[in-house]
């Protein structure tokens, strides 16, 4: 039933999609003309397959803007009377449990509004199985298998065959590599059906070195007139000047998924894996970690990489409200932000900001949005 190596078949069926009554039907039961809560539902031939299940990112306690392609499962798993199969990536399943795990923690809901709790991911985690990239599995006769998507570690595109028709799901992919992960592969042959994430369909960025130097000038303008905000650790090691300033990352949970991605140091990118034979990539020399805002001695410029991104809670959002109403202070988002977060309330610029408790504070602080956001396709990937 599963084989390693490539599909048999790489060429294109010429099955018809509709005969007679029989149809191959795609429902969007999220994502569908929105950001957020993935979930696509496919039908042909008695066959059923669910793509994602997601929360939307705004929701109450979301934490990490990836969980909006895979929250729900632990509840379409343990709460519902589905009795399917479930197929993850090594890594994906790897980083997926300090996700759900963090999310559970930090929810800003009340236990009985909760979708699951711990013990549901422990239950549910079991059930999850394992593919790997191009391995071809056949469950009920469904064929399927999965090429790298880039984005970020174990993010996969899949593709279905059922009687000969086949379908290519993708979420977020890049095919530009980036600085640890390789670009999303190029198919061999034309699939009937593709289904797009497509946040950035339309949109041309500039070229990562164009925004790498906004970045890093607004950091260092920033530190220069005694502010705070957020650094990239390569910048920070060729400027010594600079290296008085404290820096910290403000991720329990990105802590713990640096243990995942050395585990899965081969499906980084030729440079990351070279570089791992003398050196360890992801120790960051100049980064210390901070656990919680009442470990933090808030004196002087430093500069913080906080979570979650959307500044909904948490300690980016407690950082913000301390620094928001000083000028001299400067906050960069450099990834995508919907519709219902504070991140993206804040980039249209707004007087006043209103705080957690209720309460106003001006809005005084820069505000600057350089989206690194490898995470969704650009338009001229696509174009090309």
């Amino acid at each position: 039933m599963a084989s390693t190596g490539p599909p048999p078949s790489l060429k294109r069926s010429d099955t018809s999609l509709t005969r007679e009554g029989d149809q191959l039907i795609i429902t969007p039961l999220g994502a569908g003309n929105e950001v957020g809560r993935s979930c696509v539902y496919m039908s042909y031939k008695g066959k059923t397959i669910l793509f994602d299940c997601g929360i939307h990112p705004a929701c109450s306690g979301m934490l990490c803007f990836h969980l909006d392609h895979a929250a729900s499962l632990p509840y379409f798993l343990e709460k519902t009377t589905f009795k399917g199969r479930v197929f993850m990536t090594h890594a994906t399943k790897a980083i997926y449990k300090l996700f759900l795990s963090d999310y559970v923690k930090v929810s800003k809901v009340s236990v009985e509004d909760m979708l699951y709790d711990e013990q549901d991911i422990l239950r549910f985690m079991d059930k999850i199985e394992v593919i790997d990239f191009h391995q071809t599995l056949e469950v009920n006769g469904i064929r399927f298998w999965c090429y790298t998507a880039g984005h970020v570690l174990g993010a996969a595109m899949f593709m279905v065959d059922i009687a000969g028709v086949q379908v290519l799901y993708t979420g977020d992919y890049s095919r530009e590599e980036d600085r640890h992960l390789r670009a999303a592969e190029i198919l061999q042959f034309s699939p009937d059906i593709c289904i797009i994430e497509s946040t950035y369909g339309v949109q041309l960025h500039q070229p990562r070195n164009v925004r790498e130097k906004r970045f890093t000038d607004v950091i260092h303008s920033t530190i220069s007139q005694g502010g705070c905000v957020l650094i990239p650790d390569e910048y920070w090691f060729n400027h010594p000047e600079l290296h008085n300033i404290p820096i910290y990352y403000a991720s329990p949970l990105a802590k713990r998924c640096m243990a995942v991605y050395q585990t899965y140091i081969n499906s980084m990118n030729e440079r990351i894996c070279n570089q791992f034979a003398n050196s360890n990539p992801f120790d960051f020399k100049h980064i210390s970690t901070l656990k919680s805002i009442e470990n933090f001695n808030d004196v002087g410029p430093s500069v913080v990489m906080a979570s979650p991104n959307g500044l909904q809670s948490g300690l980016s959002r407690q950082l913000f409200e301390t620094w928001c109403s000083d000028k001299k202070n400067a906050c960069v988002i450099p990834g995508y932000v919907v519709e219902g977060t504070l991140a993206k309330t804040i980039i249209n610029v707004p007087k006043e900001v209103t705080l957690m408790n209720g309460l106003t504070a001006p809005l005084n602080m820069q505000v600057h949005y350089i989206s690194f956001s490898l995470m969704q396709i650009l338009h001229k990937q696509v174009c090309s």
